[in-house]
């Protein structure tokens, strides 16, 4: 008879009924399986299949409940708590939380995963048994990728970034592509286990795809315009920026660089929104 491990599902019987739940048993191990974690009610040498974990005080324990993740086997989780003394904790399905400390995570704290990120992780145990999560590796994940053909070159992909380097993150989309996004090709950097929207720029020979976050041009022009023209609205109609204003102001103001923001000015003149006059934009008054 095997050995009782947490991290694993066995099917055990019913041997006792106790005030607080059943003991179950292998035939020379026992476990509880307290009541909050049954289903139904049990009959003594019943069958029942139960996920097996280490509780706070270090006893085995068993479940009802059956995660999709278990030592051997992967799925996605959603963390639930970030401690930066310890980790991250995700939700696997069952009530305990497992962790996945902090030196299984990347080095740098920045780009650690958040409250809601999606990870893909697998079980195993420390030296005293208890369950700890565990990234999947690129071997891992490659199992999960399919090829991208060229005709997703410039669609709009989404999926969750599962590695991360210096020079970029690595995601893999709802299809299954592979994705790789530049860090010139971001704002802001993502968090592992991050949800992110973007579109593809390339399509490599193997199957893989480069993925920009940044918009495209019409549609950050149109962002753009809309920007100012609020600020405009907030002002009172009136702004001491023009098209002629130095690079520095305008990227203090409006955290755009001088070209994107004369790029904007324009599509708000041919629209007949805006008039510019002795170093001043203004809101065109409509006849």
């Amino acid at each position: 008879m095997s050995q009782l491990k947490p991290g694993t599902v066995a099917n055990l019987k019913v041997a006792r009924e106790v005030d607080f739940g059943y003991f179950l048993t292998n035939g020379t191990e026992e476990v509880l399986l307290h009541k909050s974690e049954q289903k139904g009610k049990l009959q003594l040498e019943e069958d029942v299949r139960v996920f097996l974990y280490l509780e706070k005080l270090g006893r085995l324990a068993a479940t009802m409940a059956i995660p999709v993740v278990q030592i051997g086997t992967y799925g996605w989780c959603k963390v639930v708590e970030v401690k930066e003394s310890l980790g991250v904790f995700v939700n696997i399905g069952i009530s305990k939380d497992i962790l996945i400390y902090k030196d299984d995570l990347p080095k740098l704290r920045e780009v650690w995963p958040v409250v809601g990120g999606r990870l893909y992780i697998t079980l195993k145990t420390d030296k005293n048994g208890r369950l700890l999560g565990k990234l999947a590796t690129e071997t891992v994940m490659e199992k999960q990728f399919k090829k991208a053909d060229r005709s997703v070159f410039n669609q709009n992909v989404r999926g969750y970034v599962y590695r991360t380097l210096y020079s970029g993150s690595f995601i893999i989309t709802e299809e299954g592509y592979r994705g790789f996004i530049h860090h010139s090709q971001r704002k802001t950097e993502p968090h592992l286990g991050d949800e992110v929207s973007g579109r593809v720029i390339d399509v490599k020979e193997d199957g893989t795809i480069n993925v920009s976050l940044l918009k495209r041009g019409y549609e950050s022009i149109a962002e753009d315009a809309e920007k100012i023209f609020m600020y405009l609205q907030e002002r009172g109609g009136r702004m001491p920026y023009t098209d002629k204003s130095q690079p520095e102001d305008i990227e203090k103001r409006f955290a755009m660089s001088k070209g994107a923001f004369k790029r904007a000015l324009g599509r708000l003149m041919k629209e007949g929104k805006i008039d510019q006059e002795d170093g001043w934009t203004h809101i065109k008054k409509q006849s």
